[in-house]
């Protein structure tokens, strides 16, 4: 089990680095943004291009910030029983959820953006508007998103199973969102 314990934590830290570069992909889109907004408006210069990174920053957002997400468990839950729950439910609920529904959908999505990746790859397929960018970082930014966000479900499998064995602690309280 400390061998899956140590796998576990190393997804946690590439869950870590790759967080550290969507939160700077969000300045950056940010930056861009109104940088693009001042010389569209303001000097009435304009290109596809600086439209076309923020998308590409977006996305490197949300695929690359979504397995540290999971690993705070914060992530978006139907909470009709999951707050009521006390002691253990929780994390059973999780690894329910984990295995039944995140991996199969994450290992599905792995499954079907790669070739879509590598075949815009090959092509150097690029953005049909005047001046736009080529597709294929963009692409590749699903498959890496999806595979990081299964292993995550895997490190959060073996974290849980690990809590209920008595190996590790965990903080298994659930703050209701405020409505």
């Amino acid at each position: 089990m400390q061998i899956l314990l140590k796998f576990a934590y190393l997804v946690d830290w590439i869950s870590s680095r790759l967080s550290r570069f969507a939160a700077w992909a969000v300045l950056a889109a940010a930056l861009i943004s109104a940088g693009n907004a001042i010389t569209r408006y303001g000097l009435d210069l304009s290109s596809n291009a600086w439209l076309e990174i923020q998308w590409y920053l977006f996305a490197a957002t949300v695929m690359l910030g979504a397995p540290i997400v999971l690993k705070y468990n914060e992530h978006v839950r139907v909470d009709i029983l999951y707050g009521k729950l006390k002691r253990n439910g929780p994390v059973y609920v999780d690894l329910f959820g984990l295995i039944f529904f995140l991996l199969p959908v994450m290992a599905l999505m792995f499954w079907l953006t790669a070739p879509f990746f590598w075949n815009m790859y090959q092509t150097g397929e690029r953005s049909g508007n005047i001046g736009g960018l080529i597709r294929w970082p963009a692409a590749i930014l699903m498959p890496i998103g999806f595979g990081t966000m299964f292993l995550q479900g895997v490190a959060e499998i073996i974290k849980r199973v690990a809590y209920l064995r008595g190996l590790i602690t965990m903080e298994t309280h659930y703050e209701k969102p405020v409505q």
